[in-house]
């Protein structure tokens, strides 16, 4: 018995070693940052600021490969697929745990699937307009809204999406009847409002400020409780609809049974990359401030964020048709 204990340990302690040697001398090899949406998003901006980094301290390639579709679910399920060794990592947004209460069916388990290494953002929303729609503030645009029942158009970068349910949510508090149409990414969505294809949508800032000085876009609320510093003439959307409030998160993931240690070396080395003044410049100019979290932090936000937007998708009746 005693004999079983002892190789049983040294069974662990041998398994921990490696563990920690493959921590140690990790990464060997070029790292595949999967983004589940197209280029141009919140998503894309950050995972491209943080891979780049990444690649700097720790001298490999940290390559981005953007899978987007499907309100992130496609490049998701690649990534809960992925071997479980730390050279596949998503970077996705709290449409995550939204997913499962929109779709009936995903080819992976949200929370079981994978394994959060740290929040990287934190997102903020703006509610912009086409420059032709006559609403110059949110108590004009609501009033417009409900003068045009079912005739107004809002984008989004998905169904489900921080876009959507930002959206979703102003039509659920104001009892309006603004009408969904969904788009494969937060790009192609802010393409299709500066054309003129849709009139309104709850943006990331950082799609949409190329945008916002030459006036193709108008920005009437921020979807934060105060006004954002960078914009200290857009109100919160708060202002003029009070209790209104839909802030997010962009994080990081890897497939689950990647070893600890490994986990452990990407929290610490994108603590050190959101702690850099270059990169805390750049994401604060996109109005995305960084966001940091040990793992254990963010797997208990991922389960209360599981739950909060399970509330919000019953609420604002969203659905992925």
């Amino acid at each position: 018995m005693m004999k079983t204990i002892v190789r049983a340990a040294a069974m662990s302690f041998a398994v921990m070693g490696s563990g920690f040697a493959l921590a140690q001398n990790y990464p060997v090899k070029p790292v595949r940052v999967v983004i589940p949406w197209p280029p141009g998003g919140a998503n894309d901006i950050v995972g491209r600021i943080v891979a780049q980094k990444m690649g700097e301290q720790l001298g490999q390639q940290f390559i981005i490969d953007n899978r987007g579709g499907a309100a992130g679910t496609i490049g998701a399920d690649l990534v809960a697929k992925a071997p479980a060794d730390g050279y596949t990592i998503m970077v996705h947004s709290a449409t995550h745990v939204t997913n499962p209460h929109l779709y009936k069916k995903l080819p992976y388990d949200t929370l079981k699937d994978f394994t959060g290494v740290t929040a990287l953002a934190v997102q903020v929303g703006m509610l912009v307009v086409h420059p032709q729609l006559p609403a110059k503030n949110v108590k004009e645009f609501v009033a417009l809204a409900r003068a045009r029942p079912g005739q107004m158009i809002y984008g989004s970068s998905g169904s489900g999406s921080f876009v959507h349910l930002g959206m979703a949510l102003l039509n659920a508090t104001t009892n309006t009847q603004m009408v969904h149409v969904p788009f494969k990414g937060g790009g192609p969505a802010v393409v299709a409002l500066a054309s003129g294809e849709v009139q309104a949508m709850v943006a990331t800032i950082g799609s949409v400020i190329p945008h916002l000085p030459s006036g193709r876009l108008r920005g009437i609320g921020v979807t934060s409780t105060a006004r954002m510093k960078a914009f200290p003439d857009i109100p919160a959307i708060a202002e003029g609809i009070p209790g209104y409030e839909f802030v997010a998160w962009i994080g990081a993931f890897v497939a689950s049974g990647t070893p600890r240690p490994i986990v452990d070396k990407l929290n610490a080395e994108m603590k050190k990359t959101l702690e850099n003044p270059d990169v805390v410049k750049i994401m604060s100019g996109q109005t995305l401030d960084p966001m940091h979290m040990t793992p254990e932090q963010y797997a208990a936000r991922l389960k209360s964020d599981y739950d909060k937007y399970e509330k919000l998708v019953k609420l604002t009746g969203v659905t992925t048709n």
